[in-house]
C-alpha cells in the first residue's frame, strides 16, 4: 500500500477530487496548510502599503491506496494540479505498512 500526500494550489481541489474518484478513489481527507517552495513566498498590496507574505496557502491532499492503483493516483494529481508555473505543488509518496478499519476491524487494502 501507498500512503499519497500531495500539496496543490486551493483552486485545483475540485477537479483534482473528481478526477480521483473517476480513477476509483474511495476516500482522500484534506487540510488548508501553508508554506513555501521555490517561489519563497508573494508581496500583496494592501491599502497602498506593500507586505511580504512569507507563507503561500495551500491545501494538502492525503490518500491511501493499493499499490496498484498508486501511479495512476500519481498521474491524475499532476495532470489536474499542473499548470508548468512554479507554486504547483509536491507529491510524496511513502510506503504504507498497515491500515484498519476500526469500525469492522478489516486490515490492509480491504481496509483502503
Amino acid at each position: 500500500m501507498k500512503y499519497i500526500v500531495a500539496i496543490i494550489k486551493p483552486s485545483k481541489l475540485d477537479a483534482v477530487r473528481e478526477a480521483l474518484m473517476e480513477v476509483g478513489v474511495q476516500g482522500l481527507t484534506t487540510s488548508e496548510v501553508s508554506g513555501f517552495g521555490r517561489q519563497k513566498g508573494h508581496t500583496e498590496i494592501y491599502r497602498g502599503a506593500e507586505y511580504a507574505i512569507s507563507f503561500v496557502p495551500k491545501t494538502k491532499i492525503e490518500i491511501a491506496v493499493s499499490d496498484d492503483m498508486a501511479d495512476r493516483v500519481i498521474e491524475t494529481v499532476r495532470n489536474e494540479a499542473g499548470s508548468e508555473n512554479i507554486g504547483d505543488g509536491k507529491i510524496f509518496v511513502y510506503e504504507l505498512t498497515d491500515a484498519i478499519r476500526i469500525r469492522t476491524g478489516e486490515r490492509g487494502d480491504e481496509a483502503l
